[in-house]
């Protein structure tokens, strides 16, 4: 189990950047949505500890074409937290986005979510059935720890979510250092090296506790039969077979295995976790085909 929660903390790393200004005609204490272009209407949601501007590329790409409506879940980032600094994150920010939907008549909107924001896109679409018109997860599972490890449970998990949770909240990055080098002696410098590329640097660390809490322990798999949209899983993938990402295609499929109809995957060559910044020319031609 020491090694899902090592795996899961590289898988979902992802860079702290800046936020711009919401709508003032929508206001909500979990989410914040700024709007750019006019067309159809595009969802964009990012993940864990990221604000709205990893989506900068594929929202320039975009705008000439489409409404495009960025979210910031409030805790990430710059943003202050909000009601996320305090209970769930994930099943609340889901919530605003449908409340958002509905103040501002978006017809069948198509959502776009990286790593928990692609949880949160799933809920949105479990819950919204038809109002939504179809659906890409970003290196995003309805259940993480099952891209470590196909039989893990939520059980098996949760002890380490909850020290997790505890470290990261008491203390930050550096009690999560050390616990890794006390519970991995010998994994050599894997522990090093796992945290000087994962980036716990600002935002609520009471929102980040929890939605890395929520991201390890929550699992979608049952709600997966009550959405109605099409769903595309778009994640990354490398030829090198001493490479995780090498054995990554089943994990991903059988996680979805439980939609009404099969999803469409289009796994990215040489990209990690930030799919559209590791690899943004190849992860926009994925989304266009998404879109046609």
């Amino acid at each position: 189990m020491t090694r899902i929660l090592l795996s899961l903390l590289f898988l979902l790393s992802t860079p702290m950047v800046a936020l711009a200004a919401g709508p003032a005609a929508f206001q909500s204490d979990r989410i914040v949505v700024e709007v750019r272009g006019a067309g159809p209407d595009i969802i964009l949601i990012p993940g864990l500890a990221s604000t709205s501007a990893v989506w900068k590329r594929t929202a320039e790409a975009l705008d000439d074409r489409y409404r495009v409506h960025l979210v910031t879940v409030r805790g990430f980032g710059d943003v202050p937290a909000g009601g996320n600094g305090d209970g769930l994150v994930g099943g609340p920010a889901a919530a605003e986005i449908r409340r958002y939907m509905a103040l501002q008549q978006l017809e069948r909107p198509a959502l776009i979510g990286h790593s928990m924001g692609g949880q949160i896109a799933l809920r949105v679409a479990a819950d919204a059935g038809p109002r939504v018109g179809r659906v890409m997860v970003v290196d995003a599972s309805p259940f993480f720890p099952s891209l470590i490890s196909a039989g893990a449970t939520t059980g098996d998990v949760e002890p380490l979510a909850r020290l997790a949770y505890q470290g990261l909240l008491l203390f930050g990055d550096e009690a999560l250092k050390t616990q890794a080098k006390d519970m991995g002696a010998d994994m050599g410098g894997a522990a090093d090296s796992l945290f000087n590329t994962f980036p716990w640097q600002g935002g609520d660390r009471r929102t980040l506790a929890q939605g890395l809490y929520e991201v390890m322990t929550v699992d979608l798999r049952a709600r997966l039969p009550a959405i109605t949209a099409p769903v595309t899983v778009v994640y990354g993938w490398s030829a090198d077979d001493r490479s995780p990402r090498s054995q990554i295609d089943g994990l991903f499929r059988a996680g979805y295995r439980a939609l009404r109809a099969p999803a469409a995957f289009e796994r990215i060559e040489g990209a990690e976790h930030m799919v559209m910044i590791d690899q943004p020319r190849r992860f926009q031609a994925a989304v266009e085909r998404f879109l046609r």
